[in-house]
């Protein structure tokens, strides 16, 4: 079903795409891939394709460097950014692990994301064992760190940020979102989280979980969350068939190319991304999917 509403901010870039596009037409000197960068400047990469979300990497050449656990606000990390320097400025996403884990555990998430046109910061928290409201904190001091102290800060645009994270990880991207409603996207992967209702929350938000969890199972986490949060928020839930808790922890092909679609279209305000939103991906190994589908 179509949302009714969505949030104001998006429908002042709606607002600003149209005119852009409008200028487009009457200067008419404007064609191919340079009028459709005008049309959204937020556009980054080729058209996208199901090819290009299931391949291992996207179309920009990425680097990385290490984030002292000396920072302030969370434990450091890795961050990954494309090399290239003609496309302008990019999103940018903050990725916490789970309870007792370090940001090993779902270190394929940085390149493979940062590859379609992100920067990415995997963070490592303050404590393994900290929980989501912490982990929540932490994400936002990591975007904080990113914008304004990194060495990648020049690459940012720090109007375009989001957040994701597993488990307790996935539960502080809930607690992100929530205490900062200016993010453009949330990416809770098998979220953990004792707060059941986030009826506060304004963050567009794809919930990811596994059928088959029995640390946070669906029912009394993923479910209930994705349930709470307003449809004028814009939301989706992807259920992966018979996956655990752990489903994160390896190379996992539905969870990327929806993550990625996810924060191409509301990061990058990419139209082009909706197809694979609504009416969404299918098959084997997809047990349910849900989602308001976003207004074009």
């Amino acid at each position: 079903m179509q949302s009714p509403s969505i949030p104001a901010r998006h429908r002042a870039r709606r607002l600003f795409v149209t005119a852009a596009v409008t200028l487009t037409l009457v200067a008419g000197s404007l064609t191919g891939a340079s009028a459709a960068q005008a049309a959204n400047p937020y556009e980054r990469g080729p058209a996208p394709t199901v090819a290009a979300l299931e391949a291992s990497r996207g179309p920009f050449a990425t680097a990385q460097q290490s984030v002292s656990s000396t920072v302030s606000g969370f434990g450091g990390g890795i961050i990954y950014y494309p090399t290239s320097t003609s496309e302008g400025t990019f999103g940018a996403v903050a990725i916490s692990p789970g309870y007792t884990a370090s940001w090993s555990s779902i270190s394929w998430l940085g390149p493979r994301i940062a590859s379609h046109g992100f920067v990415v910061i995997g963070i490592e928290t303050n404590s393994v064992l900290d929980q989501p409201g912490s982990r929540g904190d932490q994400l936002l001091a990591a975007l904080d760190y990113l914008t304004r102290t990194s060495s990648v800060r020049t690459r940012i645009d720090a109007s375009r940020l989001a957040v994701a994270g597993h488990s307790m990880g996935g539960g502080g991207s809930l607690e992100a979102a929530r205490s900062r409603p200016s993010l453009q996207a949330a990416v809770p992967l098998a979220p953990w989280n004792t707060t059941k209702s986030w009826s506060t929350l304004r963050v567009p938000t794809l919930i990811i979980g596994g059928e088959s969890d029995s640390v946070a199972a669906v029912s009394s986490h993923s479910i209930p969350f994705y349930n709470s949060i307003p449809a004028s928020a814009e939301k989706s839930y992807l259920e992966l068939n018979n996956a655990s808790h752990f489903f994160p922890q390896t190379t996992n092909t539905p969870t990327a190319r929806q993550a990625v679609a996810w924060l191409k279209r509301f990061v990058d305000d990419d139209t082009r991304y909706d197809q694979f939103i609504c009416p969404g991906p299918s098959g084997s190994a997809i047990s349910d999917y849900r989602s308001t589908c976003p207004l074009s």
